[in-house]
């Protein structure tokens, strides 16, 4: 399969149906953020790594890759392979803080995620589809989102097993999305090398190759007995398995934060404090719809802020009492834009609600203001949200709303993202 065809969602319409699991890996992450912050680098050779006598490359771009650098190799190897790459020296700290804003992103789809690592994981998608559409269009869903809030590019695996969603990511790198149908399963996986089985290293390969078997098929047609005399009973059993295309493993999902939000993304950068507040408008809407589908209410709110460069900033505030109302969850949010001194004074490219120190919403005391009968904004909100239930996010909005203000180009799910705890 070519890279030019594996990097496109393949197959015919429906094929990706039982591919209810995703695997998402970020392309060349460590130099990928670097370049972000770099532009003038792009599509050059760029390598991740320490400059001293013992330091390992962490990551290259394709560019520095088609010399031969690889991830582990020596840096002194690495930069004879390929003298004109550019070195940076490895930013732990930001690669881990925008590891955090895609697992987000990730969240926002489905609360079942298992991160491998900062840069790649595992999603079930099957609760999902429902609402979002089927897995391949959730795939490139991510996709969209990861590029147009971090303008990095990530590979989306699609597939009905954990092992096959792995491959399809890796065939389809970088910036593409591979499905492997149920039905073409056996076909994608049989011409591969014995290498492309989890738990196939070196010594093991060589004992296969001496009985040889070569490929993934190979192995497949291969008398059990024979393999379990030479590696093995359960290690023949497990390479037998996947050969065929069985992996019983599921999603293990991460212990999820203990919010839920919502972040966009302006088409333009913008100042204009009107355009800002309608946008937290929208995102508090989402905040609190999502607090109130998962029985659940506030006790801080966190303002996110993104600059032109960047540069991001966050506020929060406790509130008295917990809360799952748009107004005051809104209020909370013009009151923290207000108070970090960007209203007016700073182009912003991304803006973000969220919604922390959760608890059950029946836990929370209700109380009425003065003069206020015994309805509620949660009642007039709760009735809202079996209306955009059954018609849409934006069958009932503010009229504040109504105008289209600048903002992301493909917005998140409705609902809000995050999970819940």
């Amino acid at each position: 399969m070519s890279r030019q065809a594996s990097s496109r969602v393949t197959g015919l319409s429906g094929d990706d149906a039982g591919c209810h699991i995703l695997h998402v890996d970020m392309d060349a992450f460590y130099a990928s953020v670097e370049i972000r912050d770099r532009p003038e680098l792009a599509r050059t050779p760029v390598i991740v790594g320490g400059l001293s006598g013992r330091s390992v490359v962490l990551s290259a771009t394709y560019e520095a890759r088609s010399f031969g650098v690889r991830s582990a190799m020596p840096m002194a190897r690495a930069r004879r392979l390929c003298p004109h790459a550019t070195v940076i020296p490895p930013r732990h700290g930001l690669y881990g803080a925008v590891s955090k804003e895609v697992m987000a992103i990730f969240r926002a789809v489905t609360p079942i995620v298992e991160p491998l690592s900062l840069d790649e994981a595992f999603l079930d998608v099957s609760g999902a589809i429902r609402l979002l559409g089927p897995p391949a269009g959730i795939g490139e869903h991510i996709r969209r989102q990861v590029a147009q809030q971090q303008q990095i590019t990530c590979s989306v695996g699609v597939a009905a097993t954990k092992f096959l969603a792995k491959l399809a990511s890796v065939h389809c790198k970088p910036d593409g999305l591979l499905v492997i149908p149920v039905d073409g399963a056996l076909q994608f996986l049989h011409p591969l090398p014995i290498s492309a089985l989890w738990g196939v290293g070196e010594k093991t390969g060589q004992t296969l190759a001496r009985l040889g078997l070569r490929t993934v098929g190979d192995i497949a047609s291969a008398p059990l007995a024979a393999l379990e005399r030479d590696i093995g009973k359960a290690a023949a059993a497990h390479l037998q398995a996947l050969a065929a295309g069985r992996d019983d493993r599921g999603v293990e999902a991460a212990v999820r934060e203990k919010s839920v939000g919502s972040e966009e993304t302006f088409d333009v950068d913008v100042s204009d404090p009107v355009v800002v507040r309608r946008e937290l408008l929208r995102l508090s809407r989402r905040t609190a719809r999502s607090l109130r589908s998962s029985g659940h209410a506030t006790r801080t709110i966190v303002v996110k802020l993104r600059k032109a460069d960047f540069t991001t900033i966050t506020r929060s505030k406790t509130l008295p009492e917990p809360t799952s109302e748009t107004q005051q969850i809104y209020a909370t949010a013009c009151a923290l834009y207000a108070a970090s001194g960007l209203s007016g004074q700073a182009r912003l490219r991304l803006v973000g609600v969220r919604a922390t120190g959760l608890v059950p919403a029946a836990a929370a005391p209700a109380q009425l203001v003065l003069g206020e009968g015994g309805g509620s904004w949660h009642d007039a909100e709760s009735a809202l949200d079996k209306i955009t239930g059954r018609f849409g996010p934006d069958a009932v909005r503010p009229a504040a709303l109504v105008e289209r203000a600048p903002r992301a180009a493909a917005p998140g799910p409705p609902g809000g993202g995050g999970s819940t705890a």
